[in-house]
C-alpha cells in the first residue's frame, strides 16, 4: 500500500522592514473593501517607527475614506478634524470634512468649509474646490450662489474648463437665462476628457434644459451606470446627483 504524507505548506513570514508606515499606506490605499482600508490605516498609524505628518495625515485619510464608505459619517468627521488639525494639505481636509457635513445634512457648515478650501488651495486645485462649492449649491437650489462660485472656477479652469462652462450654462439656463452657442459647449464637454465621469450627468442635464431629450437621457443613464460600477464612496458623495438623474429618467419614462 502507498503511503500518503502530509503536504507541509510554509508561509513566508512578513519581515519586520516590510510593516514600514509607508508600507500601510500604499496597503490601504490598494484595499478593495473599507474593512481592509481601516486594517492597513491603524497598523500604520500604530508602528513604533517614525512617523512624519504627511505620512500620518495620509493614513488618517484612509481611516476616513474607511468609515465614510462604512456610512458611519460621525466618525467619519472626527477622523478629519483630527487631519485638519495637522495642517497638512488644508483644501484637500476641508473638502474631506465638507463631504461627510453634506451626508450629515450640514449644508451650510459643508458650504463655509468648502469656501475655505478654495481660499486656502493652491492655484492648480482651486478651481475644483470652487467647481465643488457650484455643485453644492445648485443641488441645494441656490443657484445665484451657485452661478458666482462657478464663475469662479471657469476663471480658475484649465484642462476642465469645458466642464466648468457647460455646468455654468446648466445653472444659467436654470435661471431662465439665454445661453448662446449652448450646442458648442455640449460638443466642447463631449470630446474633452472631464466629459466621462462627473461630465456625463452635468451632460445629461444640460441636454435636458437645452430641449436634447435623447441625448439627455443617454448621459444620465451613462452616468448611473459607472456609479453602479465604481467605489462606493463616491456613490455616496453623489448621491444628490443621483437622485435627480433617477427623478428625471423616470420623468422622461413616464
Amino acid at each position: 500500500m502507498q503511503a500518503c504524507y502530509a503536504k507541509t505548506i510554509v508561509r513566508e513570514r512578513a519581515k519586520p522592514e516590510d510593516w514600514t508606515p509607508e508600507t500601510m499606506l500604499q496597503r490601504a490605499i490598494a484595499a478593495k473593501t473599507a474593512t481592509t482600508r481601516a486594517k492597513y490605516a491603524r497598523l500604520g498609524l500604530s508602528t513604533e517607527q517614525p512617523l512624519d505628518r504627511t505620512t500620518q495625515s495620509l493614513l488618517l485619510r484612509q481611516l476616513y475614506l474607511s468609515y465614510f464608505e462604512s456610512e458611519n459619517f460621525e466618525k467619519a468627521l472626527e477622523i478629519a478634524e483630527q487631519i485638519l488639525a495637522l495642517g497638512i494639505m488644508l483644501d484637500v481636509c476641508r473638502q474631506d470634512m465638507a463631504r461627510t457635513l453634506l451626508s450629515l445634512g450640514q449644508l451650510d457648515a459643508a458650504v463655509e468649509h468648502l469656501r475655505l478650501a478654495a481660499r486656502a488651495a493652491p492655484a492648480s486645485r482651486r478651481s475644483f474646490h470652487w467647481w465643488t462649492l457650484g455643485s453644492v449649491l445648485y443641488l441645494a437650489g441656490r443657484l445665484e450662489e451657485a452661478e458666482g462660485a462657478l464663475r469662479r472656477a471657469v476663471r480658475w479652469g484649465t484642462t476642465a474648463r469645458p466642464l466648468y462652462d457647460a455646468q455654468l450654462a446648466l445653472i444659467q439656463l436654470e435661471m431662465g437665462q439665454s445661453v448662446a452657442d449652448v450646442d458648442d459647449v455640449v460638443e466642447r464637454l463631449e470630446e474633452a476628457p472631464c466629459g466621462q465621469g462627473y461630465g456625463r450627468f452635468v451632460l445629461g442635464m444640460l441636454c435636458l434644459r437645452a430641449g436634447f431629450a435623447s441625448k439627455g437621457e443617454h448621459y444620465l443613464r451613462l452616468f448611473l451606470k459607472r456609479l453602479h460600477q465604481g467605489r462606493k464612496a463616491t456613490a455616496l458623495s453623489l448621491s444628490g446627483e443621483i437622485a435627480i438623474a433617477q427623478e428625471q429618467l423616470r420623468r422622461l419614462a413616464g
